[in-house]
């Protein structure tokens, strides 16, 4: 067994192994936990399939942002899952099927290596000598440029929309107002009194 094989078995159980304790765990962190775990092994199989790019953002959105906040937000907030978990039952035999659809997929897929190899010779980087991070940017910004624009201001408009549902304002806070701290006029601010002598402070 050489060692490119032997770290792909180790990071694809360990991965599976994770994913599985994801979806079995009772605690909340615990699947955070775990879900980062499958992570961290997921961008072990894309550094030994070539594909550093994919890593390193698979390490820095998904286990530095995602992941990380994800955990933060349950810590911090006070669920009550058993409550959640009630109608679970109910909707157990939509979650079958959508189980049994993804299961197929992935058999499709890894299926095509058998049915079709030639598909998988095919699949080179779209410029020869260059690797695999400057090969991806020179394709993002110059043949996808607009695609990837747009995919960009969707994003700012779903983070845009998200803050304003979540956005509540509470009547018994006190907040500034700068456009009306900024246009007050110094008589409204200043009063001068004429204090006589001895009566003052």
């Amino acid at each position: 067994m050489t060692l490119p094989l032997f770290f792909f078995y180790l990071f694809a159980i360990i991965a599976v192994g994770s994913a599985f304790m994801v979806i079995s765990a009772k605690n909340p962190v615990h699947a955070v936990l775990f879900l980062i775990l499958t992570f961290f092994n997921a961008s072990g199989l894309f550094m030994l399939a070539g594909a550093e790019f994919l890593a390193l953002i698979l390490i820095v959105v998904y286990v530095g942002a995602v992941a990380v906040l994800f955990l933060f937000v349950v810590m911090m907030l006070d669920v009550d899952f058993a409550s959640l978990r009630q109608g679970f039952l109910q909707h157990a035999p939509i979650g079958v099927v959508v189980g049994i659809i993804f299961l197929l997929e992935l058999l499709m897929v890894a299926g095509s290596f058998v049915v079709s190899p030639e598909v998988t010779s095919a699949a080179v980087l779209p410029m020869d000598g260059v690797d695999n991070i400057r090969a991806i940017g020179q394709v993002l910004y110059t043949r996808y440029v607009f695609l990837f624009q747009s995919a960009a201001a969707v994003l700012l408009v779903a983070m845009i929309g998200a803050i304003v549902l979540t956005l509540r304002h509470k009547s018994n806070v006190k907040r500034q107002d700068p456009i009306k701290q900024v246009g007050r006029r110094p008589s409204e601010t200043l009063e001068v009194v004429k204090v006589k002598s001895g009566q003052g402070l």
